[in-house]
Order: C-alpha cells, then structure tokens, then sequence
C-alpha cells in the first residue's frame, strides 16, 4: 500500500528555491529585515576581529 495521495503524484513539488522566493515576497518586510540583521552582524564580526588581529 502507498500512502501518497494522488495530487501529489500528478502535480511535481515547487522547488525549494520557488517557495522560498514566493515566502520573501509575501513576507517582505520581515525578509528585509533579517537580511539587515544578517549584514549589520557580519561587518560586527568582521570589524571585531580585525580590531583583536591588529
């Protein structure tokens, strides 16, 4: 017996890459976000190791 339905053997998955591009633009405003987040906490780790390496 198999437990998949039909559906999903007529209709192929959306990509992970699809999904996630549709999810940035529903979501826009908290994607901006993280990814300023992202930024700002790298160039923090990057100045901050640059300073204890001099």
């Amino acid at each position: 017996m198999d437990n998949a339905s039909p559906e999903a053997e007529t209709s192929p998955k959306p990509s992970y890459v699809k999904l996630a591009m549709r999810n940035m633009v529903r979501k826009r405003g908290k994607s901006l976000w993280h990814f300023t987040l992202t930024t700002v906490g790298l160039f923090a780790v990057l100045i901050g190791l640059a300073y204890l390496t001099r």
